[in-house]
């Protein structure tokens, strides 16, 4: 009987299944892995500077690509427990992360070996499931399973642990074939027509969309179903990027990192029609400050734990958000709503005229909404944006304009600073002819700068602008406005970004005020080179977001 040893069966199963990339920190755990992937030549490998990096660049990668994200915990131990923070973020973002996690030899479990943690136990609490490979024949298989579990219906890392010796272990020669997920379907029929007579009846109704339409590729559905109705639609947090900037019917992103448009809307609304959200606290801080009390809800998800959960359901029903919105369109009719229809385009048209403002704001030190305008402005239609956490980004979670589906990638419900640089790295790796802009604040951008070399080592060119306003800006404005003003660990110095990529072997260019950043971001993505834009902005152009969790000073 032909047999091949672990590492080459896992490289099998890996190219059976369309992994094109993977991304890891070379370790001892699993050489024959790289060796595999070396010899066999058709699973590229993205070597990063810090597994945790590793892993925000495999989960960006999932989310572009609709398939798991694969990243190498290539060391046992240290190397491992690197990747904990990726896997969280991972895990509240619902995104298909499967970490192979190398681990220590079974003969020397549970010996307080060299490099030895409780990795399984570890990794639970945080991932759908964690679990150890004892043998060899079951490394194939649970792989497998692993790559089904993590892409199967409410989506989410999961961690698979391999002893060292199971790499090199003789198993006999598989040929895998890819995985056949299943696939969920629309709601009921009978709830498919009473959600259609719920929102032609409304007089203010709204559509809540969420990631569902990005997982199911459904933005066609969901811009049908919006131009079938003329009803608004809103998108909950961290995907704006469900309809094209400036559609008719598009009010943008809600809740407390949205506009006051898109809020008033979920509100107010007499009917609104939740499909592939969750009304999670991201979206609505669990409050009817931004889901009106008296709203009546018809709630559609993937996942049925979801769905009535926050907010009471009057229908609540499980299945796929695109299939749902196709089925809605062949039943649903135009409601008689037109005064809420006037208001909404009306309301629309001023926050228009407002950004455009925002673009005209000509102070000294440049304030953040300016620099974010020009952005705006030259951002390419196929442009992918990444986002960090922070109160810059806070600024700019509906500021900026996404055309084409799978546009912006954020870190969601983890909150996670240092995910951006990272993340643009994995985006621009699933797909190389978009052009990829990270977009952060000084302090992001010192968790994971050793990444710019990642990103031009493996010719992977992405355009990191960093807005400096030398201070955690969230935490600072918090002390100003609840603590008289007393700061402690809110100021922060940084070195000078742009000549760090230079000395990496990218571009950098500096930016002094109002009218540079978008001619260097022009200029940036012309050259086709990793790029650091920075420049100082105004460091008073703070907010605050959870004001719920502080006392104002008396």
């Amino acid at each position: 009987m032909k047999t091949i040893n672990g590492g080459e069966a896992v490289y099998r199963v890996l190219k059976a299944n369309g992994i094109e990339t993977v991304f890891g920190l070379l370790g001892g755990s699993m050489l024959e892995l790289y060796d595999a992937m070396y010899v066999g030549g058709e699973v590229a490998y993205v070597g990063a500077r810090d597994e945790r990096a590793a892993g925000h660049m495999a989960d960006a990668w999932a989310r572009m690509t609709g398939k798991p994200g694969v990243v190498l915990g290539a060391q046992a131990g240290p190397g491992v427990v690197n990747i904990v923070t990726a896997v969280a973020e991972a895990q509240l973002a619902y995104s298909p992360l499967v970490v192979i996690a190398g681990a220590i030899t079974r003969a020397d479990l549970s010996k307080d070996t060299f490099q030895e943690v409780d990795q399984v136990a570890l990794f639970a609490p945080i991932s759908k499931k964690s679990v150890l490979v004892t043998e060899p024949s079951r490394l194939a298989p649970m792989l497998e399973d692993a790559l089904r579990l993590a892409n199967s219906g409410r989506r989410g890392p999961v961690v698979l642990h391999v002893p060292r010796d199971l790499f090199s272990a003789q198993v006999p020669a598989i040929d895998p074939i890819a995985i056949n997920h299943a696939q969920p379907g629309p709601a009921a029929p009978q709830q498919v027509a009473a959600m259609a007579e719920m929102i032609t009846g409304a007089k203010q109704p709204v559509i809540f969309a969420g990631a569902g339409f990005k997982w199911s590729a459904g933005r066609d559905a969901l811009v049908a179903l919006a131009e079938k109705l003329e009803v608004p639609v809103v998108a909950s947090t961290g995907h704006a990027d469900i309809m094209p900037h400036g559609h008719k019917w598009f009010a943008g992103q809600a809740g407390p990192r949205g506009n006051l448009v898109a809020s008033r809307l979920t509100k107010e609304a007499d009917v609104m029609l939740v499909l592939g959200a969750r009304l999670g606290f991201n979206s609505t801080f669990h409050s009817n400050d931004y889901v009106g009390a008296d709203t009546r809800i018809a709630h559609v998800d993937i996942e049925a734990s979801a769905i009535g959960r926050y907010f009471p359901a009057e229908i609540a029903a499980q299945g796929d958000a695109r299939q749902t919105a196709e089925a809605l369109v062949t039943v649903a009719s135009r409601p008689q709503c037109d005064d809420w229809r006037q208001a909404f385009l009306a309301d629309m048209d001023a926050l228009r005229s407002e950004r455009e403002e925002e673009g005209r704001i000509d102070t000294l030190p440049l304030h953040p909404r300016r620099a974010l305008a020009e952005i705006r402005q030259v951002l390419p239609q196929d442009a992918i944006v990444t986002l960090d956490t922070g109160n810059t980004c806070l600024q700019a979670a509906d500021r900026l304009a996404h055309y084409q589906p799978m546009s912006l990638i954020t870190p969601l419900d983890f909150g996670l600073v240092g995910f951006g640089m990272a993340a643009a790295i994995g985006a621009k790796a699933a797909f190389p002819e978009r052009p990829v802009v990270a977009i952060m604040g000084d302090g992001a951008a010192g968790y994971t700068l050793i990444e710019i070399q990642t990103a031009v080592s493996h010719n992977l060119p992405v355009v990191f602008v960093i807005l400096d306003n030398e201070a955690w800006g969230a935490e600072k404005a918090y002390q100003q406005e609840f603590y008289g003003g007393r700061l402690l660990g809110a100021e922060i110095t940084s070195p000078r970004f742009d000549e760090f990529c230079r000395s990496c072997g990218g571009e950098g260019i500096w930016v002094d005020g109002p009218g540079d950043v978008g001619p260097a971001l022009e200029r940036a993505l012309a050259s086709g080179k990793t790029t650091v834009i920075q420049g100082k902005i105004d460091p008073g152009a703070l907010m605050t977001l959870r004001k719920d969790l502080f006392k104002t000073e008396d």
